[in-house]
């Protein structure tokens, strides 16, 4: 169920490869036209339409695209804000980000880093000395908590299927918690041994930042990255299960015992316990701004900034890198990070040099699956034409 999240990029990406052309009118409507230079290719204004016509459908109710080219700029919404209304999506809701939220916080820690509050090199157990048990006798350095070659395990959450986790949706379960139920399981491997994409690697660097500036987790992030970043939109909701201002509402399909499916609102949820792996609420246009600025150098100074576009050398098969995931396609890399929470589906991605850019918000009705979502995949097909 966990598998999908880290590896959304790299699937879509690596189908945009194989796919054929899509087809079919769609419901969406560029905000610019393309431009018309014939040696700067626009996007694929058709394809992107053709990949969100017919929302609602059973993978999604509502679907929010922003695609950046050297030939012009596509912003597309379909779909329903709510399935009672019927009304149209809102094109500039706000929805949850997911782990996007790891890249804020990835550059929450360079950004530190930057300004010599935290050494990279150093063992978090140095900065975080009460936290570990004696398991941990090898030192884990901060790097590794943002590669995930950290060897932490998984910490407990508050169940392990969706019906209940369902049931506990407004209960509170703190990072602290999270983090001492992983902690209490000893190392999974040596420290920089394997990759493995793990929440609780990002939870405890929230209790990094949160020591060495002795400032909670979300106001560090705000002042280090969302303002200087410009994202006026974006917040930490902590133990509040709205979406506050304007959202389309998220669901997820659920089996009745006759067999037959429904949709059920999943749109109030306690994210407590995601915090600074997870749980921020954002838009697609505050994402694209955080992409672009990360990519320019606007927000973490070189060579800080490196870090977000390095995998952990010796292990020839990652791909994660300080807060992004990267894939090859052609003779181009893409960098970006995908997100999921149940009744939300997001991603950034794009080309180092800013030549194509991706930003989504699908309101997918199994967001958690590994199964793959015809839609995500059409959207990120379509983007890269």
């Amino acid at each position: 169920m966990r598998a999908r999240t880290p590896a959304v990029l790299a699937a879509s990406v690596v189908l945009a490869l194989t796919a054929g052309p899509l087809a079919a009118p769609a419901f969406a409507a560029p905000s610019a036209p393309a431009s018309s230079s014939a040696d700067r290719r626009g996007p694929a204004e058709e394809a992107l339409r053709a990949a969100v016509a017919g929302l609602p459908n059973q993978y999604a109710t509502a679907a929010l695209v922003r695609v950046g080219t050297p030939g012009g700029d596509w912003h597309g919404s379909a779909g329903v804000r709510d399935l009672a209304s019927g009304r149209p999506a809102h094109p500039d809701a706000r929805f949850r980000a997911g782990s996007i939220t790891k890249v804020v916080t990835a550059a929450t820690v360079l950004r530190l880093a930057a300004q010599d509050e935290i050494d990279l090199d150093a063992s978090v157990q140095s900065y975080l000395p009460d936290l570990f048990t004696p398991d941990f006798e090898r030192p884990i350095s901060v790097r590794q908590l943002l590669n995930h070659t950290s060897g932490i395990p998984a910490g407990d959450g508050l169940g392990d299927d969706f019906a209940e986790l369902y049931a506990h949706r407004f209960d509170t379960r703190t990072p602290q918690k999270e983090v001492a139920s992983a902690i209490a399981k000893g190392p999974e491997f040596d420290p920089g041994d394997q990759q493995h994409y793990l929440n609780i690697n990002y939870s405890i660097l929230g209790l990094l930042i949160e020591k060495v500036t002795g400032r909670s987790y979300a106001a560090e992030a705000t002042r280090l990255v969302l303002r200087p970043a410009g994202m006026r939109h974006t917040y930490f909701p902590g133990t509040d299960p709205r979406v506050r201002g304007p959202h389309n509402r998220g669901y997820q399909t659920v089996e009745r015992p006759d067999g037959t499916t429904e949709l059920l609102d999943v749109t109030e949820w306690n994210q407590a316990d995601r915090w600074a792996t997870g749980d921020m609420i954002s838009t697609t246009a505050d994402l694209e701004r955080l992409l672009i600025s990360l990519f320019r150098g606007r927000i973490v100074p070189q060579p800080q900034l490196e870090e977000m576009f390095t995998t952990p050398a010796g292990l020839p098969d990652a791909t994660l890198s300080a807060g992004l995931e990267y894939q090859k396609v052609g003779d181009k890399v893409f960098w970006g990070k995908s997100g999921s929470r149940y009744g939300y589906s997001a991603l950034i991605g794009g080309t180092r040099d800013l030549s194509r850019t991706l930003v989504y918000s699908v309101n997918s009705t199994d967001a958690k699956s590994a199964e793959p979502n015809p839609v995500l995949d059409a959207i990120t097909v379509a983007a890269l034409k």
